[in-house]
């Protein structure tokens, strides 16, 4: 294989690996079916990556959550961009809590995942398969 065929297919290959987006910036379901609650200290801004003041509610003395997902019937968290299912993404991405750092779509780590799951299917949207992830 000569100099020029190898690059391109280095080059070709670097082109697919940026097409490919990652499975949960098409969903977004976990954002929008449960309450992100965690300790507060995650939110103290002397903490590096600490969540913003402005997304969170106090819960107790001791725990804080994401504005949004504290409704019983419809959570979308406030820090959530875009709409379920087609486009979405975390407008604190680096500063999110532990609850959504903890979190794993399904088969992202080789494992069904059911809360993931279990958040899809709330917004119609099929469970995630080892598929989306080759």
């Amino acid at each position: 294989m000569s100099e020029v065929e190898k690059q391109d297919l280095k080059n070709k290959v670097v082109r697919q690996d940026v097409e490919k987006t990652h499975p949960c910036q098409k969903c977004g379901a976990c954002c929008a079916s449960f309450r992100v609650s965690f300790y507060w200290i995650e939110a103290e801004s002397y903490i590096e990556n600490s969540v913003p003041q402005k997304f969170i509610e106090d819960l107790d003395l001791n725990t804080r959550c994401m504005k949004g997902t504290s409704h019983k019937h419809q959570p979308k968290c406030a820090a959530l961009s875009g709409r379920v299912g087609e486009n979405v993404g975390c407008t604190i991405y680096n500063n999110r809590p532990s609850p959504c750092r903890n979190f794993k779509a399904s088969y992202e780590s080789g494992y069904q995942e059911i809360r993931c799951d279990e958040a899809r299917s709330k917004h119609g949207l099929k469970p995630l398969t080892k598929l989306e992830w080759k």
